[in-house]
Formats: C-alpha cells, sequence, structure tokens
C-alpha cells in the first residue's frame, strides 16, 4: 500500500477512529494488527521474515539482559560463573546478530555475490556458477533490519531494557508509517512513546494532516514530476548529451530528495495525528555548506545508525587522522552497499567519503593559516575578533556542495557502473549549454505549463527549507497565520496536488524510491 494512493487515503483515516476509540491499554494490539495489513499488501509471505527478525531480536534480547543480571549477581559473589555468563551474552549477541544479517544478505546481496564470486572464476578461467533463478526484494527489509539491530545493540550495551511485552516490542519493529522506508526510530524514542499512548490532540491533528498534505505535495508534484525529466534522459542518453545530462543529474537531485522526504513527511505526520511522534529524517540538505553537513543533514536517522554502531566501534576519530579516514571510507563504502547490491552504490558511498576526507584536509589547512594569521594580527596590533564568513562565501560554498552531491547522485541513479561511465561520457561530450536558455528542456517530456509548476514548486520547497535551516518550524509557523491564510493555504496546496500531481488512469503510479533499498 502505498502514501500515494486513495487507498492509504482511506486506510490511514480509519486506524486513527478505531485507535482513538479503543482503550489505551490495547491500542498497540489494534497498531499491530494495522501495520501487519499494511505490510501484507505487498507480499503476503515476507511477513513471515518481518516477523522471524522481530522474534529473533526479541528473544535474544531478553536472554542478553538476563544473562547479564546473572553475570553481575556473579559479581557480588552469589555465583561463581561470572565470565562464563558474559561469554555467553556476548556468544548470543553475535549469533543473533549473524543470523538478520545473514536473513538480509540471502535476500539482497546473494545475486550481487554470485555474480562478483563469477567475475572473479573467470579471471583463472573457471567455470562460473549457474544462477537463473530471481529473488524478489522484500519491501523495507533494509530499514527493519537495522531498526531491530539497533535495538538489540543498545540492550547488550546496557542503554535500555529488553521489552518483556513482545506485542509492543512487535509494533516498534513493524509501526507502518515508518515501517518500509524510515526514519529508523530508536528504541529510546519510539519505543517509549508506545508504552504510553497519548490523547486525542487537535494539535496533532492539524500539524499532522499538514504534514501529509505537504509530503503529497513533495511526491506528487515535485518528485514523480521531475522523474518524468529524468527518465527521459537517463534511458537515452546518448540522445540527449552534454547539459541535458547535467540537467537531468540536478532534478535527480531534487526528485530524490522529495521522494524521500515527502516520504518522511507523510510518516511523521500520520504518526503525530496518533500522538507518536518520529524524528525529522531531513533537515534542509542542500543549504549545506559542506559534504559533511550535507549528511548530518540528509537520511539522519541512517547517518546517525552508522555513526553510532559502526564508526565509532570502529575508533571513529580517537586513532589518529588516517584511521579516521580509513573508519570514514569503510562506513560510507557500507552505507553504498546496503542503498543496494551494486558496485555503483558502493563508489557513490566511497566518492561521498573521499569528499569528505579531503574536506578534513582544508580544514586541517585553513586551521594552519588561521593560526598564523591571527600571529600576525598579534603583532601588528590589528583586531584579533573572529569573523564568520560572508554572504558570497556561504553562497560559493552551498552552491560547490550541491554541484559535489549532484555528482555522486550521477552514479546512483546510473544503477550501474559501466552505464554511469556512459552516462558520464555522454555529458562530456558536448558542450551545449544554451539548451538551459532556449526552451530545449519543455521537449523532455514535460510542457511548459508542468515545467512552470514545477520550478514553481521548487522555489516553494526552498522557502520552507530556508525557514528550517535556520532553526524554525514552517509547520508551526504556518498554523501560528490567520484563519483565513491557512484556509487559503491549505486549499492551495490540495488544488495543487489535484491539478498538477502525477496520477489518475493515463500515469503509472510511481513507487517510493527508496522501497527498492
Amino acid at each position: 500500500m502505498l502514501f500515494n494512493t486513495p487507498q492509504y487515503l482511506l486506510f490511514l483515516p480509519f486506524v486513527i477512529l478505531v485507535y482513538y476509540c479503543l482503550p489505551p491499554k490495547v491500542r498497540y494490539i489494534w497498531l499491530l494488527i494495522t501495520s501487519y495489513y499494511f505490510y501484507m499488501q505487498w507480499n503476503p509471505l515476507y511477513v513471515t521474515l518481518l516477523f522471524s527478525c522481530t522474534f529473533l531480536t526479541y528473544l535474544c534480547g531478553r536472554v542478553v539482559e538476563w544473562l547479564k543480571i546473572c553475570a553481575e549477581r556473579s559479581d557480588t559473589g552469589e555465583n561463581t560463573d561470572s565470565e562464563k555468563m558474559r561469554r555467553r551474552q556476548k556468544l548470543c549477541f553475535i549469533i543473533c546478530i549473524f543470523l538478520n544479517l545473514g536473513i538480509l544478505g540471502f535476500f539482497k546481496y546473494f545475486q550481487f555475490g554470485i555474480s562478483i564470486l563469477n567475475c572473479l572464476l573467470a579471471v583463472i578461467h573457471v567455470n562460473g556458477i549457474s544462477w537463473e533463478h530471481d529473488i524478489l526484494l522484500p519491501v523495507g527489509i533494509s530499514f527493519y533490519t537495522l531498526q531491530a539491530l539497533g535495538y538489540l545493540i543498545d540492550v547488550y550495551r546496557g542503554d535500555i531494557y529488553a521489552e518483556k511485552n513482545f506485542l509492543r516490542y512487535a509494533l516498534f519493529v513493524s509501526f507502518f508509517p515508518q515501517l518500509v522506508e524510515g526514519p529508523i526510530e530508536r528504541s529510546k524514542n519510539l519505543l517509549v512513546q508506545l508504552r504510553k499512548p497519548q490523547p486525542f490532540s487537535y494539535e496533532n491533528l492539524r500539524k499532522g494532516a499538514l504534514l501529509v498534505l505537504y509530503g503529497l505535495f513533495l511526491k506528487m508534484v515535485i518528485a514523480d514530476r521531475a522523474a518524468i525529466l529524468v527518465d527521459t534522459v537517463y534511458q537515452d542518453s546518448g540522445a540527449y548529451p552534454g547539459f541535458y545530462v547535467a540537467a537531468a543529474t540536478v532534478f535527480f537531485s531534487i526528485q530524490i530528495y522529495c521522494d524521500f522526504y515527502g516520504y518522511s513527511t507523510i510518516a511523521r505526520g500520520s504518526a503525530l495525528i496518533m500522538g507518536i511522534h518520529l524524528m525529522d529524517n531531513f533537515n534542509a540538505p542542500y543549504y549545506s555548506e559542506s559534504v559533511k553537513e550535507f549528511w548530518r543533514r540528509w537520511h539522519i536517522s541512517l547517518s546517525g545508525w552508522f555513526r553510532d554502531y559502526l564508526y565509532i566501534p570502529l575508533g571513529g576519530n580517537r586513532k589518529g587522522k588516517a584511521r579516521k579516514k580509513a573508519n570514514l571510507l569503510a562506513v560510507f563504502a557500507v552505507s553504498g552497499l546496503w542503498h543496494g547490491a551494486s558496485l555503483t552504490y558502493v563508489f557513490w558511498g566511497v566518492l561521498n567519503g573521499i569528499y569528505q576526507g579531503i574536506e578534513d584536509v582544508g580544514e586541517d589547512i585553513r586551521q594552519w593559516t588561521e593560526k598564523y594569521r591571527l600571529k600576525w594580527r598579534q603583532m601588528t596590533g590589528e583586531a584579533t575578533r573572529e569573523k564568520g564568513p560572508c554572504f558570497s562565501e556561504r553562497l560559493f560554498r552551498t552552491t560547490l556542495t550541491f554541484f559535489l552531491v549532484s555528482f555522486a547522485w550521477l552514479f546512483f541513479r546510473a544503477g550501474e557502473l559501466d552505464q554511469a561511465v556512459e552516462i558520464l561520457g555522454n555529458m562530456l561530450r558536448e558542450n551545449n549549454w544554451v539548451i538551459l536558455f532556449d526552451g530545449s528542456l519543455y521537449g523532455l517530456g514535460v510542457e511548459r505549463n508542468d515545467m512552470n509548476v514545477l520550478v514553481a514548486s521548487i522555489l516553494l520547497l526552498f522557502v520552507v527549507d530556508y525557514h528550517k535551516y535556520h532553526g524554525k518550524d514552517a509547520a508551526d509557523l504556518f498554523l501560528k497565520q490567520g484563519w483565513w491564510f491557512r484556509v487559503s493555504g491549505i486549499m492551495l496546496l490540495l488544488f495543487t496536488i489535484l491539478l498538477y500531481g502525477c496520477y489518475g488512469e493515463l500515469y503509472d503510479i510511481q513507487q517510493f524510491i527508496y522501497f527498492q533499498f
């Protein structure tokens, strides 16, 4: 069931209505039932994988906590098997991690692994392995697996207590608004809220409904319309060389942002109406002044997961600058592989890691020069008050960051490395910059009127993100305005979706891009 379908717009109000009619103590059971029903709309058989991940991590969490308690009792003299208990605790934890990663690896990386192995065997002139069966990737498996493993790691570290109610924990793993595309919630946030359901709030209803509407606008008006232009060029880049590819790549940067941000916004709004606050997964990333800042603002839940559960355990930045750069590359390579079973995604991840390594070197040089500049000012009696970067410098940094990130998106969109190289070659083959101004872009599947709507919608997006980048909540600002302004704004947003949204009999409803991950 997709968020941008009439089925979901009927499903959500029904779930919310029944939710508030039930006693608070049993509401989580209703949400669990509806969450499993929601997931079964794709393929009922894959519910077994969701349940297996849930059961394994729940059971292991309980066992790990019990073994930890036994070990602590041993330390006080009640038992003499402290070290044995700790070894069992670690063994149970490792086995559960490998079982869950094994399930994810089989469905997501088995065919990729076979292809890599066959390439290696071909080098030594050995016949490869024949595999003719397709393995369908279960929707959302990458997201709910990381969420469940994050909970297990927190229990193992002692950051939280293991959840005793299996049904409530099952809801934590399968909560339908964020089940298939995140955000990847932490148990300290979502699981705690599920234990204490909130009463109905008119303010939550207003803001949640506004978020759902804005998310649909991002997806149906911007992302799906930009996708038409992007697909036209990328499916035949030889016929659209030079700046056609460059323009399509920039539009893909907007498309993937609005697609993923739109899903996260609908998820947040849907949960908020029920009094559940999901984390904000995006914080105006295209206003970032560095790639490092971009990754603090893009897909925040995934970046935070890899930081806390992979980068820091690898040593983070505590073991020297060389080790820090190696850790960064390793984490971004894994992040790329998480996005897809292809060398292109790995390259995309490593490229973003290289960007950050170069930025670290540049920051070291800046600090070195600034130190000697400060000494010179002290010697000459100049004022030593620090001045922040001027507007032109910040604009340059933001623009450069956007184009660096967009260049990396080219490899992400291509899907295969050889296709990415071909598309990049077609982009560099011809210097036809004039097509950006002579109306040629109107011939890429998006007519002039639709293109004007797309550009105007993107401008609205960047106005909203501008406020967000400066720490203001645009939804709260909007809801504080006069009633006539609120009604006019909501009606304009609604009519824009109805008139210019991509849907209907002649349009193939587009699934969200990150569903494939």
